[in-house]
């Protein structure tokens, strides 16, 4: 802790009119200066002008469509899918920032961006809703020449080098809106200072026998990386890369000007080999914590299932390190007196009057009498039917499931149309979707859209078949 300037000595005895004038005197002075240097890091004054200094900024790069997520992300860009019965993805980044004290959070946005900025707002939730700094939306915008999209992680940022001249940032802190995991980036950022780096990739170990999955970063005994593998066949490494970056300022300014040029630039693809060939220090930085990529209807429904585990891997529960959200004010929930809910979470403004075993159902559901839902993910505004059997089946937003539906029967057989997306033998239902009374879904099957009894051939759809009614590319 810094040495005080000076303390006030407030006595709990009596003070005469002179001492107490003074102590006010004094006392609103320090306010004053206070207000005037709360953060000797974010302002420094020039020749009387007052310039915008932050020690380090994030960029976090939100604008993906996350296409492996098929009907989900239909009409939402994928950090805001909902997550966990009350958050969305995106939350999670959000509030790592803000717990590691980066409060200058700029979020790139792309695709389908209307609910992920609705949901940011000014930042309120997240203490975000700042004077100097703050978390401000970074859309492609149009300029007098070359305007275009965002065309790659690192051209998304290069677009908004003003934004992070604006704060003259001694380190710029890349992430990813995609993930759901807990980091200390400070921590991170001690670590990229130590060794005096350039760049610092956080990197995690895998199992041997998957890291040909990854982007996997070669190091030497002390961590400095030598050499990238791009999903090896046979891997030289388990260190994964995190996609998450710190870069010191001046390093990535001159690789993104460089690389200005440079085809849908990529971090991975061009910028980290661009700085290892010009000689500058990488180093990884391990992280041994939770880490879940749920770019993948599988992956996402794991990750879900994993918050009910006796002993949750990941823990929303933790005080020390809590998962800011947007709050809606609605009801508590409602459980009937002959219902039955068994671990499982279940959000706010929900009514049970079925079973619900080892789910999550999301804010605002209505399960009706007679209804049972199994190993699911419900998202908000739901209605489920009366007699209906749900198993292991992710319905997305405000779906109206009619009575006496069945889901999840039959064979584990492959989509016919998209069978890298709709597997894990899963049910996957858009938004919006209406599902009418007694028919019978199988596995590996998506529905999205407005569906009436035709839809459904002999009141099933087989296992493996997509019913599409919005004519959109799921």
């Amino acid at each position: 802790m810094e040495t005080p300037f000076f303390s006030i000595s407030l006595s709990a005895g009596k003070m005469s009119q002179k001492e107490s004038e003074c102590r006010k005197k004094i006392v609103k002075n320090v306010h004053f200066f206070r207000a005037m240097c709360y953060n000797r890091k974010t302002i420094e004054y020039t020749r009387g002008d007052c310039m915008i200094k932050k020690e380090m900024i994030a960029m976090l790069l939100a604008g993906g469509q996350g296409s492996r997520l098929g009907v989900l992300t239909a009409k939402v860009a994928k950090p805001a899918v909902t997550f966990g019965g009350k958050y969305r993805i995106i939350d999670f980044p959000l509030s790592n920032c803000i717990n590691s004290g980066v409060d200058t959070v700029g979020v790139l946005t792309q695709y389908q961006p209307l609910r992920l900025n609705t949901h940011i707002g000014i930042g309120i939730p997240w203490d975000l809703d700042r004077n100097v700094g703050g978390v401000s939306i970074l859309p492609p915008y149009e300029k007098k020449t070359n305007t275009e999209w965002y065309t790659g992680t690192a051209n998304a940022i290069y677009q908004n080098m003003a934004y992070m001249e604006t704060f003259n940032p001694d380190y710029v802190l890349i992430l990813g809106g995609d993930h759901i995991y807990k980091m200390d980036y400070e921590v991170m950022l001690d670590f990229h200072k130590a060794n005096k780096a350039d760049v610092t990739l956080a990197c995690m170990p895998v199992p041997w026998e998957e890291a040909s999955r990854f982007g996997l970063a070669i190091t030497d005994e002390t961590g400095r990386i030598t050499d990238f593998e791009e999903k090896p066949e046979k891997p030289k490494s388990n260190l994964a890369s995190m996609g998450i970056y710190i870069f010191s300022w001046p390093v990535l300014k001159e690789a993104l000007i460089a690389l200005r040029e440079q085809s849908g630039c990529d971090f991975g693809k061009h910028i980290l080999p661009y700085c290892r060939e010009k000689g500058q220090r990488l180093f990884a930085y391990e992280y041994n914590g939770y880490w879940k990529d749920v770019g993948t209807l599988g992956s996402y429904w794991e990750a879900n299932m994993e918050l009910i585990d006796i002993i949750p891997e990941f823990n929303l529960y933790e005080e020390f390190w809590k998962i800011y959200t947007k709050g809606d004010i609605i009801p508590p929930q409602y459980v009937a007196a002959d219902a039955v809910v068994d671990r499982s979470i279940i959000g706010e403004g929900t009514e049970i009057y079925g079973e619900v075993h080892n789910s999550v159902i999301g804010a605002g559901v209505t399960v009706k009498k007679g209804a049972v839902i199994r190993d699911s993910i419900i998202m908000k505004q739901s209605v489920i039917g009366e007699n209906d059997v749900i198993d292991k089946a992710i319905i997305a937003e405000n779906v109206t499931v009619g009575d006496n539906v069945v889901m999840g029967i039959g064979e584990d057989t492959p989509n016919r149309e998209k069978p890298n997306v709709y597997s894990f033998g899963l049910v996957t239902v858009g938004e919006n979707t209406v599902i009418p009374s007694n028919v019978k879904i199988g596995k590996n099957t998506a529905v999205v859209g407005e569906t009436v009894p035709e839809d459904y051939p002999g009141g099933v759809l087989e296992s493996g078949e997509t019913l599409n009614k919005e004519g959109e590319t799921e």
